[in-house]
């Protein structure tokens, strides 16, 4: 999945690039894309560790599992955040035009 993840994000680099649209939130989107299947194979890790741990536990495999565990929660938190950052960003615009619009005459 991650093999994947990033063949289709130096896919996505490339043709920004070839297209001339390689500007921060196109690189942004790229990476969101790129951290989601990073994050989909963290689950799936996730899940195969646990039903190894279900089976024979032992020590070990609960430590790694831990490990695995708050990796993906601070993942999960960091691509939140980044996406929500992202979203406001997107709004505003890639010029951020909301910030440079000349005043209203009328409102001042």
């Amino acid at each position: 999945m991650v093999a994947f993840g990033a063949i289709q994000a130096i896919g996505g680099v490339a043709a920004a690039i070839f297209a001339g649209d390689a500007d921060g939130i196109r690189g942004r989107a790229i990476w969101l894309k790129f951290a989601t299947w990073i994050l989909l194979a963290l689950e799936f890790a996730l899940a195969a560790d646990i039903v190894r741990t279900a089976v024979a536990p032992t020590w070990d495999d609960i430590w790694k599992l831990a490990v695995i565990a708050v990796v993906r929660t601070m993942l999960n938190y960091f691509l939140a955040r980044d996406i929500a950052d992202f979203s406001k960003l997107e709004e505003k615009g890639p010029d951020n035009s909301a910030q440079n619009r000349p005043s209203d005459p009328v409102l001042g």
